[in-house]
């Protein structure tokens, strides 16, 4: 049974992210795919794992607008081919970038 607050959607939007320490400094850095995407959260996979202690920003395009998300880890593990997939809760999103993390997930629930 999932128990999930909002429902997932697959998706497969390419990102880009920054990990930043307790101090805000730039740990890591990368790219990524988005495997789903609900109000709460992101499934993302990467070629490396994402320490859980780290806040995640997230820069993810949306057809033609981007959303700047923070967030946090809350697992990340390496599959059978070697992707990490990490799953991301989101954190205090504004309410631009809300507007456009929802407009994109109705996209997907039509």
């Amino acid at each position: 049974m999932d128990n999930r607050k909002y429902p997932r959607f697959d998706s497969g939007n390419l990102l880009s992210y920054v990990c930043l320490d307790s101090q805000n400094k730039i740990i890591q850095q990368g790219m990524g795919k988005t495997i789903d995407v609900s109000e709460g959260g992101i499934l993302l996979e990467t070629h490396v794992s994402i320490n859980p202690e780290f806040t995640v920003l997230l820069s993810i395009g949306f057809e033609d607008e981007m959303a700047d998300i923070k967030g946090n880890v809350i697992y990340s593990r390496k599959r059978n081919d070697g992707m990490v997939e990490s799953g991301i809760r989101f954190e205090n999103i504004s309410k631009d970038c809300n507007s456009i993390l929802l407009s994109f997930i109705k996209k997907f629930h039509l």
